[in-house]
């Protein structure tokens, strides 16, 4: 099947440099990002529990993954209306006031304040989350994998690097008289900041509003009576209900969506409740240790392979390497699940998970930027991250119920059955339709 974007119009000279411009800076903040958004993972939950007690911990982390998807709604918006760069400074300015409120809530001991922090603290992940598809706006259509990867990729230096500046956040604000656990929320909204004003002064042009001028440009060669709608839509800023009709229309668009969402419910499912597994069988004095290890192994299996999974997703397509990342996550359910108290084995099952993940991930947002509109396509994006982030939120609260009614095997059995009806979606026979143009 052909669109809009796998059919654009002929590369021009000048849009090559402001690609690799856009990709490189890309690159640099999503560290700076991920560094920020990663850094509070191994003191958020210690934070909330000393502030709100241990039942509300969970909540309280929760509470920012939920925030990542409701803002993805408001971003996208800016973005449909204004470009790239607003948004993303706007969603990076949203998370460090979050950070600033987090830091209050733990000098003032507030709860109200605490959640309110965690959840425009999410603004973080959007940012970090709608840069991929940044990364894509201008891309070549044989190098959309690779530079969506690439910028994913990305991320595993600030989540590597960041534990390690926790323990130095904290320490450097020790002087300030501000509690402890304070300091790398202090940090990330610094990370933020930073990140947001480097992307205000140095991302121009915009890379969304010049594929859109060079789609203009391209107008006349087809006929684009059938996106008119889309079209006067996105002069007035398009909404989620607009992007629902958008993917609703279009296969492959609906492949990408889900390909995104189910996979990052499988993961999280089985993920978050993996530490609960090891405690099981580990004793206290080694279980954080064990949890570290397994952990940052599932981290690499999703951000350390992402560009060969992008280079995989631009050489033998989309919805291959989609088949190939539902395959590895049933095969990390089948290890994890039947793992027992074997920690080597849920190592392994926990790495294919991240593997698996990166292959649904990487392909299914190629094929979802590719798949709609220009004028359509950050609120479509939004959509995607809204459906992740709260697939996400409900796989980790119906795991943790599921764990303590049934365990840990029959919670990768429940994983494993939930992304059937992907695979059934992903050999379905697409049938060919005309060229768009945006």
């Amino acid at each position: 099947m052909t669109t809009d974007l796998t059919a654009p119009a002929p590369p021009r000279p000048d849009v090559a440099p402001i690609q690799r411009r856009t990709l490189r800076l890309l690159f640099v903040t999503q560290i700076i990002g991920g560094i920020g958004v990663a850094i509070v993972f191994a003191v958020g939950t210690l934070l909330a529990a000393r502030i709100a007690g241990i039942a509300a911990a969970g909540l309280a982390q929760s509470a920012a993954t939920v925030g990542g998807a409701l803002l993805a709604v408001p971003v996208t918006r800016i973005m449909t209306g204004h470009g790239r760069r607003p948004g993303l400074v706007v969603a990076y300015l949203t998370g460090a006031a979050g950070g600033v409120l987090v830091v209050l809530a733990a000098v003032t001991r507030q709860v109200p304040l605490l959640f309110l922090g965690m959840l425009l603290f999410g603004g973080g992940s959007a940012a970090n989350l709608q840069a991929r598809y940044t990364a894509v706006d201008l891309a070549e259509p044989a190098r959309r994998g690779r530079q969506l990867s690439l910028i994913v990729w990305a991320t595993t230096i600030g989540a590597v690097a960041a534990p390690n500046f926790a323990a130095l956040a904290d320490h450097a604000i020790s002087g300030w008289g501000l509690p402890p656990l304070a300091g790398p929320f202090a940090f990330s909204a610094v990370a933020f900041v930073l990140a947001a004003v480097v992307l205000l002064i140095l991302l121009r042009p915009d890379p969304l509003l010049t594929a859109r001028r060079l789609a203009a440009a391209a107008e006349p060669v087809a006929a684009p009576a059938g996106l008119a709608p889309e079209k006067a839509a996105a002069r007035r800023g398009v909404g989620m209900r607009m992007a629902w009709r958008v993917v609703r229309e279009r296969p492959a668009a609906r492949l990408g969506i889900a390909a995104v969402a189910m996979g990052h419910l499988v993961m999280v499912a089985v993920m978050s409740m993996t530490p609960v597994r090891l405690g099981e069988f580990h004793h206290d004095a080694d279980v954080l240790r064990v949890v570290g290890v397994v952990l940052s192994l599932h981290i690499a299996g999703m951000y350390a392979l992402a560009p060969v999974v992008g280079w995989l997703t631009d050489r033998l397509g989309r919805r291959p390497v989609i088949l190939g990342g539902i395959g590895v996550l049933l095969a990390a359910c089948a290890v994890a699940g039947t793992a027992g108290h074997h920690t080597p084995g849920l190592s392994v099952g926990l790495t294919l998970l991240g593997l698996g993940w990166s292959g649904t991930m990487v392909a299914g947002s190629t094929l979802l930027s590719e798949s709609v509109p220009t004028a359509v396509r950050p609120a479509v994006q939004g959509l995607s991250d809204l459906t992740m982030g709260l697939a996400g939120a409900g796989a980790a609260a119906l795991s943790g119920f599921v764990m303590r009614v049934a365990g840990y095997p029959a919670l990768t059995l429940l994983a494993a059955i939930a992304v059937v009806p992907l695979v059934a979606l992903a050999l379905r026979p697409v049938p060919s339709v005309p060229d768009e143009e945006d």
